[in-house]
Order: C-alpha cells, then structure tokens, then sequence
C-alpha cells in the first residue's frame, strides 16, 4: 500500500474533500506510476483521479462504526511513534 494514502474514516471532524482528492491522486499515481503524466494522459489520469475521489466520498458516507471518532492530532503522534520505531529516531545515546 502505498504509505502517502492516509486513513481517511472515522475522524472528528470528518475528512475534506481535498483530503479525499489528494488520496486519490497519490492511488492513481501508485497505479499508474506516472507523478505527472504526459498531456496525452492528462485527461485519463485526471477523469480517473475524480472517480476515484467520488467513490471514496460515497465509501466514506456509507461506513458506519461503533468506534469513537479519531483526532488528526492522535493519529499523527502514532505515526511519528511509529517511524521512530520503524527508523531508529531518538535512540542516540
């Protein structure tokens, strides 16, 4: 999975559209393997960027959980847990 494609359900408040779209374009770039295509793609790259993005919208207004709602703030510090661990960060002596 490409690790740019951040976690989008679930969080107070509620993801943007923009958050959305940028998942999208980094899932279209990881499967197309273009970070920006030719203008002869242009189009197809875009048209499946925004498809891609209104059926994360409708995926994320139809899930439903039981779990309490996440924080960006919380998810961040667990990331930064995580690359630390993942990296070796702050382990100098």
């Amino acid at each position: 999975m490409c690790r740019n494609i951040k976690m989008l359900f679930n969080f107070d408040p509620p993801v943007a559209d923009e958050e959305i779209r940028a998942a999208s374009l980094q899932f279209v770039r990881k499967v197309s393997g273009f970070n920006k295509p030719a203008k002869v793609n242009e189009a197809a790259f875009l048209a499946a960027v925004e498809e891609i993005a209104s059926a994360s919208a409708r995926l994320l207004r139809s899930l439903e959980t039981n779990a309490p709602k996440r924080t960006r703030e919380e998810e961040a510090a667990k990331a930064r847990a995580r690359n630390a661990e993942r990296f070796g960060l702050g382990t100098r002596d």
